[in-house]
């Protein structure tokens, strides 16, 4: 299979996905559909025994949605695209059967974001950073709605989604995002060495076991997130959020 906008390899029974859409890893329908593919790439060999999602830019995780994709456009047309980044990713990660592992290489914001905690596990570099500025531009981190005040609690998880301000890697692993936080230069490295001390262990019980793992964390969790969708869905189609996008890409201060 040929991509574009990632690279995909396996060594050592982990398949290792890098994100190389230039320059942030703006996430757009084709990047999204990549990294599903390559997901069920790796689901299906049975040659892999964990998956890594990083990115080919010291810079960046991913920088988040590109807004350019959704200025302008309908809630209908979001939704299309919040199916693929959001629904079908989460199913490919529930069904996986294999630990998946993000390697944050720098900042994640918003849908970037997204993209890390879909995974089982984060490990961040120092230069990392989470944040999710969504509120900013007229629109919601809606995923995390979910997501956030489960691992943080409610309190420190409205401040973090309305107040838009990101948080260090350091203060991230303070908090429980990511599980570890290391140099620049070792973050894919000590990825990819957790990786293969995952692939070590039996498949067939690493399977069943991280099935049940999941099943037992679900917690209607796509029930919750579809009712976010609607939200944001709903939120795009207003004045507010069309003004939001606009001034982000004219770089100016909204006028609400």
């Amino acid at each position: 299979m040929t991509f574009e906008t990632i690279d995909y390899a396996v060594s050592d029974r982990v398949a290792e996905i890098t994100m190389r859409r230039a320059p942030v890893n703006a996430i757009n329908h084709q990047l999204t559909e990549e990294i599903n593919a390559a997901y069920r790439l790796a689901k299906d060999d049975p040659g892999v025994r964990a998956v890594i999602l990083t990115s080919a830019f010291d810079n960046a995780f991913s920088a988040g949605m590109d807004l350019a994709m959704i200025r302008g456009g309908s809630g209908l047309d979001l939704r299309r695209f919040l199916e693929k980044l959001y629904f079908e990713m989460h199913d490919l990660q529930y069904r996986m059967g294999k630990p998946t592992i993000a390697a944050l290489t720098g900042p994640a914001r918003a849908a970037g974001v997204t993209l890390a905690v879909s995974c089982d596990v984060l490990i961040a570099s120092e230069t990392a950073s989470l944040g999710y500025p969504e509120i900013d531009v007229g629109v919601i981190p809606a995923m995390h709605f979910v997501h956030l005040p489960r691992q943080i609690g409610r309190h420190k998880a409205f401040e973090l989604l309305f107040g838009g301000k990101p948080i260090s890697a350091h203060e991230a692993e303070k908090h429980g995002l990511v599980n570890r936080v290391v140099p620049q230069a070792k973050v894919k490295e000590e990825a990819r060495a957790l990786a293969r001390e995952f692939a070590s262990k039996s498949p067939v019980v690493m399977r069943l076991a991280r099935d049940s793992f999941m099943r037992a964390n679900d917690f209607e969790y796509r029930r919750a997130i579809e009712n976010v969708v609607e939200t944001i869905c709903n939120i795009i189609e207003t004045e507010d959020a069309q003004e939001g996008l606009a001034a982000f890409n004219e770089k100016r201060p909204p006028r609400w």
